[in-house]
């Protein structure tokens, strides 16, 4: 992992983009007209949807797939450039490339994208680039997320103030997991599971509660009240 979140243009590419979370990020960077792209092993609705506003999925999670990234040496050949021969400005047109906590580093994609340069960022910190950039709303707690998230963002919608929302299920309203408003306002299902929490520095924070739910992640509950403390301390508004 490394570098900032680049919102001005250069391409993203989820490993793993059906994935409930990552879908969300990825439908929000396609629908802001940003050059998207993903891989995920089964294709269902979800990934249907990404498709019909340009991402562009692959059916495999392989090495082959960041290929497609690859400049080619020749307008009209298939010759590519080895890392070693990859400029500065090509190197700039990469994908960043966005893994979950399930994506490890034996994954035949993530190598390739490390092995080629890409910029390399968990989901969570595409989500808190995007965070600090709204007047944003962070829901956390054990259980409620994606209810409390999904009121609020219907209640901003419903008054009129045209809010991002990126939540863990599909909601009617907006006929997914995600949609992208033209407003200041982002209503965002913030995730304590694997303990990113800590990276969101929202405007109004929101636990719903607290339970010991990740025990492969957490050994205690101090634990997970210590990562809540983090977005209690990040906030601006309570």
């Amino acid at each position: 992992m490394k570098d900032t979140v680049d919102f001005g243009g250069r391409p993203f590419h989820f490993i793993g983009i059906g994935g409930i979370g990552m879908s969300a990020l990825a439908y929000v960077l396609a629908k802001g007209q940003l050059p998207v792209s993903g891989s995920d092993l089964r294709q269902n609705h979800i990934t249907r949807r990404l498709e019909s506003i340009g991402t562009h999925i692959f059916g495999k999670q392989d090495a082959s797939n960041l290929e497609f990234f690859r400049p080619h040496s020749q307008p009209n050949g298939v010759v590519l450039k080895t890392k070693e021969e990859l400029s500065a400005f090509d190197k700039a047109k990469l994908p960043q490339v966005i893994c979950s906590t399930a994506i490890n580093t034996t994954n035949l994609e993530y190598k390739a994208a490390l092995e080629l340069g890409c910029p390399i960022f968990h989901r969570s910190d595409v989500l808190a680039a995007l965070i600090a950039q709204y007047s944003s709303v962070a829901v956390a707690g054990t259980h409620g997320k994606t209810t409390t998230s999904s009121m609020i963002g219907y209640m901003l919608l419903q008054a009129g103030l045209d809010p991002t929302i990126l939540v863990g299920g599909e909601v009617n309203a907006w006929s997914g997991n995600a949609r992208l408003g033209q407003s200041r306002y982002l209503v965002a299902e913030a995730d304590e599971s694997d303990g990113s929490l800590v990276k969101h520095s929202p405007e109004i924070g929101i636990i719903t509660n607290i339970e010991l739910d990740h025990p492969d992640h957490y050994d205690t509950l101090e634990e997970v009240v210590q990562i809540f403390r983090h977005l209690q301390k990040a906030v601006k508004l309570w």
